[in-house]
């Protein structure tokens, strides 16, 4: 090869050579992709403002806060269940708010009619205590109706119930409650 028409860098050794090209296709390769990605992220930030002149930003719905849920994590435990099953007879312990508050309903499933007795009694006065709101709920008795409470005889498999006034409103929705029915007490239940 003609000296005249070699390259300056002729002269180094490969290895040389090698290390120039990759430097310069490094820096090169670099200043190329750092360029791209600036004038993507502008074009992108330029195209979202643009957008939001355009148009609002959508209002928040109650629906897209929060929705409802229908989950209890505060059920009754199964040893309890099985407690209220053996002793009492009785399983499906629930107490609900209805009427918008003003009511408070415990309900009950008979699973042994002759252990459940106690909870049909008549004589026996039921009130409902919650040690947060510092009060006892009783059922109230109306004249034409009477006590607002199912007091027939059990039967195996029948759902029963009675209500307690809540005038006030005093008793909220996740308080824990006890009821008393004559002997039978249960303590701890959610007001759902």
């Amino acid at each position: 090869m003609d000296a005249r028409f070699a390259p300056a860098w002729s002269n180094s050794s490969n290895s040389e050579v090698c290390a120039v090209m990759f430097k310069y296709s490094v820096s090169r390769t670099l200043i190329i992709g750092m360029s791209l990605a600036s004038g993507l992220f502008v074009s992108t930030a330029r195209a979202q403002s643009a957008q939001a002149e355009k148009s609002p930003a959508p209002a928040m719905t109650a629906s897209a806060v929060a929705a409802p849920t229908h989950y209890l994590p505060n059920r009754l435990p199964k040893r309890a269940s099985m407690y209220f099953g053996g002793i009492w007879g009785v399983d499906s312990l629930r107490i609900k708010r209805v009427e918008s508050g003003e009511i408070i309903r415990f309900s009950w499933r008979v699973l042994d009619a002759d252990k459940a007795k106690e909870l049909n009694d008549k004589k026996a006065e039921p009130a409902l205590i919650d040690p947060q709101a510092r009060v006892s709920l009783v059922v109230p008795s109306l004249e034409q109706v009477g006590q607002l409470r199912q007091s027939a005889p059990p039967e195996a498999g029948k759902s029963y119930w009675m209500a307690f006034s809540n005038q006030g409103r005093l008793v909220k929705r996740g308080d824990r409650v006890s009821v008393l029915i004559g002997q039978f007490r249960a303590d701890g239940l959610v007001v759902e």
